[in-house]
């Protein structure tokens, strides 16, 4: 199922957010502009697409407001929260954190918080992950750098176990900052809640650098990951312009969805071939990669810069299908593949190149979250507890035309955002790096 059929389809699918129950607690939150319990935002602001929907006597995909609300539904004085992080490192898991421990502490007077260590195994007694007491001066400066304080892991955990273990810990609060393995995750956890009667706020907050989660908008980390592939970009560049037919083939993040690579390659603007998983693409023939290069290098060009998504040109390569502890499929190599393919490409017409090839995805994730990716961190760990304190439960944050909003777990993991190959980003690609050209798809224009 596709976010558009979602969207064409609004009323099979459930938008509201689970509720534990009333809220009758006043809330402590001072100076707040209080959101209305049924306040909704619209998913989608297109004045046509909502016109038609409305004249056809159908219902308009919306989502719950997010932000603080007058009334709660857990006492604050009874209240214990857990923190956990999951997946792979991101820049913004301690600014997620940080922001998390303050609105709870400063906002709510919450005084017990617990974070748990390496993801899901710290909820989960026979792992010996002792718990970590968090307070404002414990997560004082830890934005200032990456990863997660609490530390990390992959792989699925035995949901009643983990059930068991916050019952036992007395927690009615359970933030989980992952991407769509911790979420379905958490749905899970939400859901053994439900089943057992217990009053458990289940919330997300949702991290995946590739940008690929349904109906949460830019997510975090995402523009620091953007910002940080300048620096190697350039390095690329400059190693290519120093030999004759040299190459810089760059690889970056992206499993399922190249939007790290397509906004990578309109903000550096020397990328001359950008290749993702959305669009499929050939070594060889008439569009082929190779065939481009020798074409960009005929029109006296002396070098040229690649940028590829780790999960681009997978149908490429030989190899059984494996998978990681989260069961996500372990993508074949793209970079070295390719870095092989165009040596030997040149080496058997007796050219020379020279091809430096960078895999930068490490380096990138394990930055510290910068400027207005900060900001955005802090604000999802805010509506995060202002929706867990209102009793709200299996759903993540996320954020459409600036405005804060509650998606259900299902919803948000239901289909991957993926880079449309007719819409205006890829058309932007396209346009800078003139590979539509070099790829012979339009007639090549010299200069």
């Amino acid at each position: 199922m596709t976010i558009q059929e979602i969207l064409h389809n609004p009323e099979k699918f459930d938008f509201d957010v689970a509720r534990l129950g009333d809220c009758t607690v006043p809330s402590p939150v001072e100076g707040a502009t209080f959101v209305r319990p049924d306040s909704r935002t619209l998913f989608r602001h297109n004045a046509q697409y909502v016109e038609e929907r409305i004249r056809a006597g159908l219902p308009v995909p919306s989502f719950e407001k997010a932000g603080p609300q007058e009334k709660i539904f857990h006492a604050p004085a009874w209240s214990r929260a857990a923190i956990v992080t999951c997946g792979g490192l991101c820049p913004g898991l301690n600014d997620v954190v940080k922001g998390l421990v303050q609105t709870l502490w400063f906002d709510y007077g919450v005084r017990h918080i617990f974070g748990v260590r390496y993801g899901l195994e710290g909820l989960v007694p026979s792992y010996g992950h002792e718990p970590m007491l968090l307070t404002p001066e414990d997560v004082d400066d830890i934005h200032q750098v990456g990863g997660t304080i609490l530390g990390s892991s992959r792989g699925g955990q035995d949901t009643a176990t983990i059930v068991d273990t916050l019952s036992h810990l007395n927690i009615n609060m359970l933030f989980c900052i992952g991407g769509d393995g911790t979420l379905r995750a958490a749905r899970d956890i939400a859901e053994e809640v439900l089943r057992r009667g217990l009053k458990i706020s289940v919330v997300g907050v949702p991290k995946t650098i590739d940008n690929d989660l349904a109906f949460v908008g830019r997510s975090f980390g995402f523009e620091t990951a953007v910002y940080e592939t300048g620096r190697v970009i350039t390095c690329a560049h400059v190693e290519a312009k120093g030999a004759p037919h040299g190459i810089g083939l760059v690889k970056l993040m992206g499993r399922d969805s190249g939007f790290i690579a397509a906004y990578a390659a309109i903000a550096n603007s020397v990328v001359n071939l950008c290749l993702v998983p959305e669009v499929p693409f050939e070594l060889e023939g008439e569009h082929g990669v190779l065939t481009a290069l020798d074409r960009r290098f005929g029109i006296g060009k002396s070098h040229a810069v690649i940028v590829v998504a780790e999960g681009a040109g997978q149908d490429l390569m030989a190899g059984e299908e494996r998978r990681d502890a989260s069961g996500n499929i372990l993508k074949k190599d793209i970079g070295t593949f390719l870095k092989k393919a165009i040596e030997d490409h040149f080496a058997a017409k007796g050219e020379k190149t020279s091809v430096k090839y960078f895999d930068p995805s490490y380096m990138i994730r394990s930055v510290p979250a910068q400027g207005a990716d900060a900001i955005h961190c802090y604000m999802l760990a805010k509506n995060a507890v202002h929706a867990a304190m209102a009793g709200r439960t299996n759903c993540v944050v996320g954020k459409c035309a600036d405005v804060y909003m509650l998606v259900p777990i299902a919803l948000a993991t239901a289909e991957r955002q993926k880079v449309d190959p007719n819409g205006p980003l890829w058309q932007a690609v396209v346009d800078v790096t003139r590979q539509a050209e070099y790829m012979g798809y339009e007639p090549l224009v010299r200069g």
